[in-house]
């Protein structure tokens, strides 16, 4: 005797949230379809036409409610989840030994900037347990060498009594790929940190869906 297929509820209570597919995840936060299109199908009309949930995710008000079936309601809920999880993944971080969180510490980062249309330059501030002391953005527009300034960096992690830093910048066009420009602000932080006696731990890159790490790749 063959068994029904799990509805997407009843497969999370059954199997684990991460069992399901984008299509699933979506239905069950949508709840209800529309006249003539249920919401599994729906669900999948709505992921086909934005490509992913990230660029659902990312979409503008404007897009996300010109697609019919989803509209304000949706797109308010689903910018307040987002804004949860970016919040948990920070509360993660900053009661966690952050040196050992990296991919927590990637996730996060990714959730706060990957959507930015202009390069920001930012860093974490960590204690002497590599635990969070506070985030801020140093720098606004073009990331180059010039625009940098380690001084004030240190400045800051002085400041705070800060002994390790993360740093991480965006690059709006969607790569990650470290320019030369990049490595040479790397370099520049981290030496004018040694001075301090202070750790740079990692330096992300962050993309449209991509990162780097510089030492993941062992460029630090």
């Amino acid at each position: 005797m063959s068994t029904s297929p799990l509805m997407p509820r009843e497969k999370l209570l059954n199997l684990g949230a991460s069992a399901l597919t984008d299509d699933e995840l979506l239905a069950i936060f949508l709840r209800t379809g529309i006249k003539g299109c249920p919401v599994m199908q729906l669900s999948a009309a709505v992921i086909q036409h934005f490509g992913s949930l990230r660029g659902l995710i990312s979409a503008t008000q404007k897009q996300f409610c010109a697609f019919k079936g989803i509209g304000i309601t949706q797109f308010i809920q689903l910018q307040a989840c987002t804004e949860m999880t970016k919040r948990y993944l920070l509360e993660e971080i900053k009661f966690s030994h952050i040196f050992n969180q990296s991919e927590t510490v990637r996730l996060y980062l990714q959730a706060e900037m990957e959507h930015y249309e202009r390069e920001v330059f930012l860093v974490l501030f960590l204690d002497n347990q590599h635990r969070l002391i506070k985030q801020e953005d140093m720098f606004l527009g073009s990331v180059n060498s010039a625009s940098v300034h380690p001084r004030e960096i240190i400045k800051t992690a002085l400041y705070c009594n800060a002994v390790a830093l993360i740093l991480a910048h965006n690059h709006p066009s969607g790569l990650a790929n470290p320019s030369e420009s990049d490595k040479l602000i790397t370099k520049k932080i981290k030496q004018a940190a040694e001075l301090m006696d202070i750790r740079v731990l990692d330096h992300f890159i962050i993309g449209k869906g991509c990162y780097f790490s510089f030492a993941e790749n062992a460029c630090l």
